[in-house]
């Protein structure tokens, strides 16, 4: 992973703009209908390689492929997994979604809200044998398609992201394993041939984990030391999933879900932080830079960033279209260098913005805005 030895590095979370026909094509796969393959493959790589351009134009350090060819950034591994039976679900209440306990404090304001997995939303994929890992193919298409993307282009680090077994869980309907143990660690067996398979191409591993903070949000009952029990079984499934593969390969990036809405009951970084320290990984990407969420920068007064690690707080966000000020993104900059070391810092964003913001314009001029916040604190802290 790269380091800011000489001045602040620059990524982003993962999802980039996309146009409307390659989410159609995208979307009607993922619901199992019969599509081009040929012509979405096509489309595919002249998205990649565009944004792959723009990621560098805008000054972007982390280049990705902007999962671009999934329709999600956790459902496609449904197409990747082996035991997985996808049918409409059974009658009945639905879970509480990653918006749970505000949906009890604010009823009626998710209705009809699209992206929500609330009430009427129960998971469509459900697990009825040994999951395996089926997915070496289409990992290969995609890392193929980066690369192709890529040439010409030199940019310091390249990342492909994958999603954690905790996350997976939100939609996976269990049907098989006796335990949730069992079910999160043959999950986890699965997702390291992923994970392995994205190591070996020769990119950063970017584990994508919402479901460390916003799972709160699904188990309105639960007390925090409840939470942090139910929570730590999840993160030694990660870390089985991750247990050999170097550290200096893995990114992990959590948020507190990226829907638009209240957020009144996140769960405080304070409270799982060192659950966060806990994964393995060299470089921890956080969610700082919203309403909800910016004045936890104060937690590192208090908690010591391990020797050797990075931390990647959210500079820009997904929850506004307003673009930030690039002096806005130095200030929030200087204080996390202040706290953890120049060197230790990168600047990043909340989640990823995609389509998230509004307008494809809108997502590249938040990322000039990061990287010129960026220049501005490397300028004051370098000279």
């Amino acid at each position: 992973m790269i380091r800011s030895t000489d001045r602040i590095r620059v990524m982003h979370a993962g999802t980039l703009p996309r146009p409307q026909e390659l989410f159609n094509m995208t979307l009607a796969k993922m619901l199992g209908r019969q599509v081009d393959e040929a012509a979405l493959s096509q489309l595919v790589r002249e998205v990649v390689r565009e944004n792959v351009g723009l990621q560098i134009e805008t000054g972007i350090d982390s280049v990705g492929d902007g999962e671009v060819a999934k329709f999600s950034f956790t459902h496609y591994i449904g197409e990747r997994l082996g035991g997985i039976e996808m049918r409409r679900p059974k009658e009945g209440a639905a879970p509480y979604g990653v918006n749970g306990r505000d949906e009890q404090e604010f009823p009626g304001y998710f209705d009809g809200k699209p992206g929500f997995t609330g009430a009427g939303s129960n998971p469509a994929h459900f697990v009825v044998g040994p999951l395996t890992y089926t997915g070496a193919a289409a990992l290969q298409a995609d890392i193929d398609i980066f690369n192709a993307g890529l040439e010409g282009y030199s940019p310091e680090e390249t990342f492909l992201p994958a999603a954690t077994p905790g996350t997976i869980e939100h939609w996976l309907a269990n049907e098989y394993y006796p335990t949730d143990e069992a079910f999160l660690f043959a999950l986890a067996d699965a997702l390291h041939e992923e994970y392995k398979g994205i190591v070996d191409a020769g990119f950063l591993l970017q584990i994508d984990d919402p479901d460390l903070p916003d799972a709160w949000q699904m188990f309105p009952d639960m007390t925090v030391a409840e939470y942090r029990k139910f929570a730590e079984l999840r993160i030694d499934a990660l870390n089985h999933a991750l247990r050999d593969i170097p550290e200096e390969s893995i990114r992990f990036h959590t948020c507190w879900g990226s829907y638009k809405g209240p957020h009144l009951y996140d769960i405080p970084l304070a409270d799982i932080v060192d659950l966060i320290l806990k994964v393995k990984a060299v470089g921890y990407s956080i969610e700082a830079s919203n309403v909800v969420h910016e004045h936890e920068w104060t937690v590192w007064r208090d908690v010591k960033l391990p020797d050797g690690k990075v931390l990647i707080p959210g500079v820009v966000g997904h929850a506004s279209d307003f673009i930030e000020h690039p002096q806005l993104v130095a200030q929030r900059l200087l204080r996390y260098a202040d706290l953890v070391g120049k060197e230790n810092l990168m600047a990043g964003t909340d989640c990823g913005i995609g389509a998230r913001v509004g307008h494809p314009k809108v997502c590249w001029q938040k990322f000039r805005a990061m990287s010129e916040g960026a220049r501005i604190a490397s300028a004051e802290l370098w000279g």
